[in-house]
């Protein structure tokens, strides 16, 4: 049952389409900071912050430290699977 709630969890995630569009943006750039994600989005900085929160809860991204600044990359494995089975990422 617990393998199902992690699985909900991670989908209810990505179900959101600025979630979505940060996950690929990371991906397809191997992680970045957060004013990185504002500018490719056009978003402001609470938005982003909103939804990276979402997305860490999921286990599906991790901060880590570069400097001063915080960046983010995907550290879930089966997330890269869904979006490649869905079409959405080519590698």
């Amino acid at each position: 049952m617990q393998n199902l709630k992690n699985s909900a969890l991670i989908l209810k995630a990505l179900a959101h389409e600025t979630r979505l569009a940060i996950v690929l943006g990371l991906m397809r750039g191997d992680g970045c900071n957060v004013s990185k994600i504002i500018d490719n989005l056009g978003l402001p900085q609470s938005t982003i912050s909103q939804h990276l929160t979402i997305l860490r809860s999921a286990g599906i991204v991790e901060g880590y430290k570069k400097g001063s600044e915080v960046c983010y990359k995907i550290i879930n494995e089966i997330v890269i699977k869904i979006l490649k089975n869905m079409g959405l990422l080519i590698q």
